[in-house]
């Protein structure tokens, strides 16, 4: 899937706001070995979907809910933790902020309502309204990757479902798992942040439902003399 720079100039700045506290190392880049498959791609996402806000993640809850898991594990490591029951169990207030920024950026990323995926035999792109397109390219059955000042970005098969890995500098990684319903109806898209800065992932899960795009009702072409020109009728060049 390919970012555009000014996308990834946007979550690499956001990532540095929520991240002053911290230090990041430098992330090694992508190797695309990636397992192939034969024939024609496992699933097809194509169509048009758009977010069902009465299933999904809520970033709140998911912070709640990891917190918790944490200070119970720190219990049975430590019981005699003085962390423990406070709002950072068991970790450093430097581990908790890097959580809290990957809890932001998270949310940041997936706040979109629409998604249009279109699929053939080699690509899959996915639109993204009012934000940047992703491509997954297979060729030969194998996934490949792309490299550039940014980071590297490759996409891969997990069964039936498609997942996107991407590694920026200063050691953030984000990944995106799309998984389909059998009536293919509905598509879970789970978005995984993770940094060096902290041990401790971060994941929001967003479903969407597909949907039919209403019709325009304008016909417009191209001309060489007028530009784009729309009309709610037959359009003579």
């Amino acid at each position: 899937m390919l970012m555009h720079s000014r996308q990834l100039l946007r979550v690499r700045s956001t990532l540095v706001l929520c991240l002053l506290v911290t230090a990041c190392s430098q992330q090694p880049a992508l190797k695309n070995n990636t397992p192939g498959f034969e024939g024609a791609m496992p699933v097809d996402f194509s169509g048009s979907w758009e977010r069902d806000y009465s299933r999904g993640d809520d970033v709140n809850g998911v912070l709640g809910g990891l917190f918790y898991r944490l200070n119970r594990q720190a219990a049975q490591r430590n019981p005699g933790d003085p962390r423990l029951g406070s709002a950072t169990p068991g970790i450093s207030e430097r581990e908790a902020s890097s959580i809290l920024a990957l809890a932001r950026l998270a949310e940041l990323i997936t706040r979109l309502d629409v998604l249009t995926i279109a699929q053939n035999e080699y690509e899959i792109s996915i639109e993204r309204k009012d934000d940047f397109t992703m491509l997954c390219e297979f060729y030969g059955g194998v996934a490949k990757g792309t490299t550039s000042d940014y980071g590297s970005e490759v996409c891969s098969w997990d069964g039936d479902q498609l997942v996107s890995h991407l590694i920026l500098p200063d050691g953030l990684n984000i990944s995106h798992r799309f998984a389909i319903s059998a009536d293919r109806n509905h598509l879970r898209v789970a978005t995984t942040v993770s940094s060096s800065a902290t041990r401790v992932p971060f994941t929001l899960t967003r479903f969407y439902m597909k949907f039919d795009p209403p019709t325009s009702e304008f016909n417009c072409i191209e001309t060489l003399s007028m530009k784009r020109v729309c009309s709610t009728g037959e359009i003579v060049p």
